[in-house]
């Protein structure tokens, strides 16, 4: 079935909702009723939110799963604000020197088979994400490094009890794939059901997935989140979640009014053009995005290209040569305009206190604007390690921004004499030969997290059998020493001592990670949609309870 075909079959179901609507005036309090349809540009890999790492699973999936914690939909964009997703009340404070966490559970959850949950479920869930067993993966262990031990004293209450006081712990609890799942579910089925099964407490529950076209859910009873009319959210009746990985068929579906939002983001040119042509039926949102990308060269000896590459891989004057081939400066102003990249900077989210300024980041000659002078390096060092080798970009077929910016990078090789081949995989295949297979060589590679939290999301770049997200497969115990000492120390002068030392070791002297760009989020939407707030993150504020239609 081709993609036109899919998109076709996706719209067969709740199509009314969305044809031809216009806006009206504002409604001063939200309205009840309608599908919300949506598209999706990307594959989903698996059901699992504990496994994945992509917004082809957190944006059709999500809305069927609560998590313990959340971030405050109505201020998605502060690093600071939570409220209670599965928890009851307020935020619970530490006791015990800052390493003790007490969370009330609330008393009217259930999942969608009926099974009443409890902090046992709760409990489970968290164990499974953060001292998972044998085979069974957690992309996000190395997030809870602080975590001592989780207990459930009754049914309705959680603790946490830590090993040190951490800034990062709550925000990396409000983690939006850390779906909560039942234990009976996980006992009697197994760890790897949810890969392929849904059955969560979220506002909507599950009604079919027809792959390749959509995934569709409908307004449940008995949510546990109130809207502000006084009555359990949602307020929508239900949403379609049509996949469409041709960023062509996503524009058009939302200029015909076919679907009303894509919620991960358009290059600029597109922004315009729906601007243009629909004036204020369409709303835009922007803001800075917590999602960093660039590249990684494997060193697992499984890795295509056999030992001359493996050679390659684990000397540091190879990869260093291949990162100061790239003008980050010079290619921000044209890809700025065709992508969904702007901002060059290191590991850190660039307007975040503890991000590097320009000035500290040219202290790394990889982001030396002198062209001419960074590229006679690299093929000075490519020159001194000796390994004539050739190997294949490794990349997503998404457009936005993977294969736009995987292009510039073929291009930019070039220019140190490098013939690179960019060989372009769906999702899943891709997926796999990042993290399951470990047989890329050098691939497009990204650090996209939720909550902003630099602290704990560089654990992207520690030791691989410290965290779940290092693809590149590489063992550095200083790394692993430096971000342990980040997340124990609470001076925000000497927490910014070490990432300097750690970003420094990452980016240039090892070149474990290679960084071009910060996204830049862009988000045209019908503007019917209401109650949904961009968040700094595609990840965040997905759950989809408090987003109306007003027609």
């Amino acid at each position: 079935m081709n993609s036109k075909a899919k998109f076709a079959l996706a719209m067969g179901v709740g199509a009314a909702f969305v044809v031809g609507a216009t806006t009206g005036a504002l409604a001063k309090s939200p309205k009840r009723g309608g599908v919300l349809n949506l598209v999706v540009g990307s594959k989903i890999p698996s059901f699992d939110g504990h496994k994945e790492s992509t917004f082809g699973m957190i944006h059709p999936i999500r809305p069927f799963y609560s998590l313990l914690m959340r971030v405050d939909p109505n201020n998605p964009q502060s690093p600071t604000a939570f409220q209670c997703d599965v928890c009851e009340g307020a935020i619970p404070k530490p006791t015990n020197d800052g390493k003790r966490y007490t969370f009330k559970i609330k008393k009217n959850v259930t999942f969608h088979d009926g099974q009443k949950m409890t902090a046992q479920d709760v409990l489970a869930t968290h164990n499974k994400i953060i001292f998972p067993g044998k085979g069974v993966p957690s992309v996000r262990k190395g997030f809870f490094g602080m975590v001592e031990k989780i207990s459930a004293p009754d049914d309705y209450t959680l603790v946490f009890d830590l090993k040190y006081a951490s800034p990062g712990f709550l925000p990396a609890l409000a983690t939006p794939f850390n779906f909560v799942y039942s234990k009976a579910d996980l006992e009697k089925h197994g760890m790897s059901w949810h890969q392929k099964n849904i059955n969560g407490t979220g506002a909507f529950a599950f009604v079919q997935h027809q792959p390749g076209a959509f995934v569709e859910g409908k307004s449940r009873p008995g949510y546990h989140h109130m809207g502000a009319d006084g009555k359990a959210l949602p307020y929508l009746d239900g949403y379609k979640a049509i996949s469409a990985p041709k960023m062509a068929i996503r524009v058009q579906a939302i200029r015909g009014d076919r679907a009303a939002i894509e919620f991960r983001g358009f290059p600029p040119k597109t922004r315009d053009d729906l601007v243009n042509a629909l004036g204020d039926k369409i709303t835009v949102q922007e803001g800075d995005w917590n999602c960093v990308m660039g590249a990684s060269t494997n060193v697992n000896p499984t890795a295509n290209g056999g030992p001359a590459f493996h050679a390659a891989a684990k000397d540091p004057r190879f990869k260093q040569a291949l990162s100061l081939a790239m003008d980050r400066w010079g290619g921000s102003k044209y890809l700025s305009k065709i992508a969904l990249v702007r901002t060059p900077g290191g590991v850190v989210f660039p307007k975040h206190p503890l991000a590097a300024t320009k000035e500290q980041l040219m202290e790394m000659p990889t982001y030396n604007p002198d062209n001419k002078a960074r590229r006679a390096m690299a093929k000075k060092l490519m020159a001194e390690a000796g390994h004539k080798v050739d190997f294949k970009l490794h990349n997503r077929a998404v457009d936005q921004p993977y294969k736009v910016v995987g292009t510039w990078m073929i291009d930019q090789w070039k220019k140190i004499g490098l013939d690179i081949e960019q060989q372009v995989l769906p999702t899943g295949p891709w997926f796999d030969g990042l993290r399951k297979k470990k047989t890329y060589q050098v691939g497009i590679d990204f650090n996209c997290q939720s909550v902003v939290n630099p602290v704990v999301d560089a654990a992207k770049f520690i030791s691989k059998d410290k965290t779940g997200n290092n693809y590149a497969s590489f063992i550095d115990r200083t790394l692993d020493k430096w971000y342990d000492q980040m997340n124990r120390e609470s001076d925000p002068a000497k927490q910014a001592s070490i990432m300097r030392k750690f970003e420094k070791r990452v980016l240039w002297e090892q070149s474990h990670f290679m960084i071009n760009y910060w996204w830049f989020k862009i988000n045209p939407h019908r503007s019917y949609v209401k109650g949904w707030n961009q968040a700094p993150s595609h990840y965040l504020n997905q759950h989809l309870d408090q987003v109306w239609l007003d027609k």
